[in-house]
């Protein structure tokens, strides 16, 4: 009988590296189906490597089935870095921009499949686009949103989109696939992304990501303005600020 040639030891470790990152993206424990999702791994692969990190309490499972980052895991990404809180270091900045442009400015983080608002400025007028902290909403309908899924390339996307079905928020918004696809990795490649009027009609966002020491993505930093007022010069500054916030956060620049 014909033995099956073992998984490379890089090829495991690039799957775990996968679930880990999978599993981060939730805050609360997640399903098996989930994940398999996420990573595009079929789910007796999946079961087999999460077995694996309980087993080196890295992960984590409870009595329903599903999987939470273990705290061992988390003391050890605890000891390698202080502990910034972004919000702190993004609002002066926020500040400024907000009174640059007179428009609010938003910073958002991922949790699964939706960004949550955590932090904004607001302009002192009557007439501004008003974003609610705590309010989500989905990956494709938002700049930085389409800028996270993009970093995913697209096996990210395809997950995402086969988990949400890609919900039609106005005429504007990206449902199918394969424009998605095409959107998210334009904007990567341009360091922005604009929303125009894909959450909603009459609403053009503007977004860039910051970035932690390690290079991953912290949050996201966006104005959001009526259509008819957003300036695209707006972009050089929004850009600007964005690797200001990501330096002090301890990100490393490419000085090409």
């Amino acid at each position: 009988m014909k033995k099956h040639k073992p998984e490379s030891r890089i090829q495991v470790i690039d799957r775990a590296a996968m679930l880990l990152d999978a599993i981060s993206r939730y805050s609360l424990p997640v399903t098996l189906k989930a994940l398999s999702a996420d990573t595009n791994l079929a789910p007796s692969t999946a079961f087999r490597i999460l077995h694996s990190l309980i087993d080196n309490h890295f992960v984590d499972r409870d009595t329903a089935g599903r999987y939470q980052l273990s705290g061992r895991l988390i003391r050890l990404s605890s000891n390698q870095s202080k502990d910034i809180d972004f919000r702190q270091v993004a609002i002066p900045y926020m500040e400024k921009l907000r009174d640059k442009f007179g428009e609010t400015i938003n910073l958002t983080t991922r949790e699964g499949d939706v960004i949550i608002y955590v932090e904004k400025s607001i302009p002192n007028r009557m007439m501004h686009v008003q974003q609610i902290i705590g309010s989500r909403a989905p990956l494709h309908v938002t700049g930085v949103g389409k800028m996270m899924l993009g970093r995913e390339g697209v096996e990210g996307i395809h997950g995402y989109a086969q988990r949400t079905n890609l919900p039609t928020y106005t005429r504007k918004t990206f449902s199918k696939l394969e424009a998605l696809v095409e959107e998210c990795h334009a904007c990567v490649e341009k360091g922005y992304a604009f929303d125009n009027e894909e959450a909603e009609i009459g609403v053009g966002c503007i977004g860039v990501l910051l970035y932690d020491r390690y290079g991953e993505v912290v949050a996201g930093l966006s104005v959001s303005a009526p259509i008819q007022r957003r300036k695209d010069e707006w972009v050089k500054h929004l850009v600007k600020a964005g690797k200001s916030i990501s330096i002090e956060l301890g990100y490393v620049t490419s000085k090409a």
